[in-house]
């Protein structure tokens, strides 16, 4: 009987020991249902879109604040020589556009808001297109000289003028790393002091390029490299970075870059504009068509897309449309818009 009673014993004593033990089963499911509440709720932390600080730039689509966004939008005038490279502040261009001028050459026109270089240059001369440009973004237009067609634009049209021939040594100095003419440089902090100074206008009345809320793939064809020519050896090349979604640009074969920091320069978008190009003068100089209306391409993200343009007056914006006739949204980021003739050989692939 003593047997029966100790046999009992051991039997609820083993029963009360499991009882107090957690079930592993149990603790397994209850640890496998916390780690995937703990990564739905990472998830909806990551789906809750962030509200950008500041506005979006009418030029980019970056944000910035308000106060830097509502400034006088100011267009630099980049040397583009073969003695003049590289060129410092081009990085730093929301817009960059590239014009033809006399034959072998192109020339970059730079369009700031965002950003405030502490070295631009090398400033050089201008030209009626790169005027009409400038007069359409209603900017400060930093150049050193001109054609005489231009500086007669200039100042009938009333341009905010900031020119290095009748500008004092502050605003506008050489470096001794270049020859001159093909050393003049600035900076954005003095530019923007001189406007100041002269009584311009702070802000500026223009209508900008309309974006994508976010990076945006577009429908087209492959465009993972793109090759300008120009003329002769004059070449502007893309090539597409997959994992930066941007294009690392070259020119006439060797790789651009900033000569402020040697940084490689990169665009996110390329509108390639076909315009008609003709030589007026002994010097070589062109007259370009950018009043009307003409066919071109926009490219991103490792795709391209056949565009028309069109420009009513010298004033108006160039609206850029897709084949539906919709107007044409960029991905925010700098854009490079390339000026060709519509005889150019372009390579897209």
């Amino acid at each position: 009987m003593k047997k029966l009673y100790l046999i009992i014993l051991v039997l609820l004593l083993t029963l009360s020991g499991c009882k107090s033990e957690a079930d592993p089963v149990v603790v397994k499911v209850e640890e496998e249902n916390k780690v995937v509440d703990e990564v739905k709720a990472d998830e909806e932390k990551e789906e809750e879109p962030k509200i950008p600080d500041g506005i979006p730039s009418p030029l980019s689509g970056i944000y910035a604040p308000e106060e830097v966004i509502n400034q006088r939008v100011v267009a630099v005038m980049f040397d583009n020589h073969p003695r003049a490279r590289w060129q410092a502040g081009l990085k730093d261009a929301e817009i960059v556009y590239e014009f033809p001028v006399e034959a072998p050459y192109t020339r970059y026109l730079g369009l700031y808001l965002i950003n405030s270089p502490e070295s631009l240059g090398p400033i050089r001369s201008s030209r009626p297109y790169f005027v009409t440009k400038v007069l359409e973004f209603d900017a400060v237009y930093v150049r050193v000289g001109g054609s005489e067609q231009a500086k007669s634009d200039i100042k009938k049209l009333g341009i905010a003028d900031i020119d290095g021939l009748t500008s004092s040594s502050k605003v506008f100095w050489r470096k001794p790393h270049k020859k001159a003419p093909n050393n003049l440089y600035s900076s954005m902090e003095i530019i923007r002091e001189t406007q100041k100074e002269r009584g311009y206008n702070l802000s500026g009345e223009y209508e900008g390029f309309k974006f994508y809320d976010k990076d945006t793939d577009i429908q087209g064809y492959d465009a993972n490299i793109v090759l300008i020519n120009y003329i002769q050896n004059n070449t502007t090349k893309y090539i597409y970075d997959i994992e930066k979604k941007l294009y690392t640009r070259e020119k006439d074969g060797e790789l651009h870059i900033d000569e402020s920091d040697n940084s490689i320069i990169t665009a996110k978008n390329i509108i390639i504009q076909e315009a008609n190009v003709r030589v007026i003068d002994n010097e070589g100089r062109l007259d370009i068509s950018l009043i009307g209306e003409g066919n071109g391409k926009y490219i991103t993200n490792g795709v391209g897309m056949d565009i028309k343009w069109v420009k009513k007056s010298r004033e108006s914006k160039t609206y850029y449309y897709d084949t539906s006739n919709n107007e044409l949204l960029l991905n925010p980021g700098n854009t490079w818009i390339q000026i060709v003739d519509i005889n150019s050989s372009i390579t897209i692939e």
